[in-house]
């Protein structure tokens, strides 16, 4: 089972026919994902990759049926294709762009807000990894090799951290149902606590792994709706406990700026919450190991 993505899902790339949008779409496309053509202003009535592109999603999506998209588009334009995609009917959208102005994404959020839940757009991202249920369907720039099928989901805000879990659980023999990268912004399409919900009611991820980083409240959230909704084991990993405050650490949110955003003070709440911590980058397998032993 998986999550958000799976061997029917028909994928669109925007950006289809630039330097980078190309590279990784063949490498969706070796993998198995179903990628249905591609959308490049200007190009439409074009092939690349042997699929179709188009001038808009609309277009896109009428023709091919699409249901999600990943976005390889430069930051000015990024914002103006997730509401596209929004707007053409698509369910899940990755949005890989990274630099995208935090002004953008408070236009893309206010923009979201027009649509009732059920036809609201999942976003993931920006400046994520992408997502990837293993075996089925990848949506993202991961190295796909290294995600084993199996049934611990993954929910990260550092795509490279989300490598190095599932590496190690391939090492030892566990596998992922799926694994969503949210992106290490400020400002991102969605939260922790919404992919939580949707690996609490797959009847196939036993537990969840998140891996979150200084900055930000999303930890916290999510430990805190995890103790109170999730039946399922939480396992947590938090990168930066020798940062100093109000020190900016690579990702654009991992800055610290208020009470509970340090490294320090989201491991004790994880902790205080039942999440079970990772201590250091080397133990996910190990962790993740006992957690399973405990509830197998």
């Amino acid at each position: 089972m998986a999550i958000h993505l799976d061997e029917n899902t028909k994928v669109l790339v925007q950006g289809f026919t630039g330097q980078i949008g190309s590279f990784h779409a063949t490498d969706m496309i070796k993998y198995g994902t179903n990628v249905v053509g591609g959308v490049t202003p200007g190009k439409g009535g074009t092939k690349h990759l042997d699929k179709p592109v188009f001038n808009t999603m609309k277009e896109a999506v009428e023709a091919t049926g699409a249901d999600a998209s990943i976005i390889f588009v430069p930051p000015p334009f990024a914002a103006d294709s997730i509401m596209e995609a929004a707007d053409a009917g698509i369910r899940y959208c990755v949005a890989i762009t990274d630099g995208i102005p935090s002004q953008d994404m408070i236009r893309v959020k206010r923009y979201m807000r027009r649509y009732k839940a059920d036809h609201k757009m999942l976003l993931t991202g920006p400046n994520c990894a992408g997502s990837i249920s293993p075996g089925k369907c990848m949506m993202g720039i991961m190295p796909g090799h290294i995600y084993l099928p199996g049934n611990v989901g993954i929910v990260g805000r550092s795509g490279t951290l989300g490598y190095e879990a599932a590496s190690q659980m391939k090492d030892v023999g566990i596998g992922v149902s799926s694994s969503i990268g949210i992106g290490g912004d400020p400002i991102n399409g969605s939260s922790f606590r919404d992919h939580l919900a949707a690996f609490e009611e797959d009847d196939q991820t036993d537990a969840v792994v998140i891996i979150g980083e200084i900055g930000g409240p999303q930890e916290v959230d999510a430990a805190m709706w995890s103790r109170d909704n999730m039946s399922k084991p939480v396992i947590g990993y938090v990168a930066g406990l020798t940062a100093p405050k109000g020190r900016r650490m690579g990702h654009a949110g991992a800055i610290i700026s208020a009470v509970g955003e340090s490294a320090a003070e989201k491991v004790e709440i994880l902790q205080e919450c039942g999440v079970t911590v990772v201590p250091n980058p080397s133990a996910f397998a190990s962790v993740v190991q006992e957690v399973l032993a405990k509830v197998s």
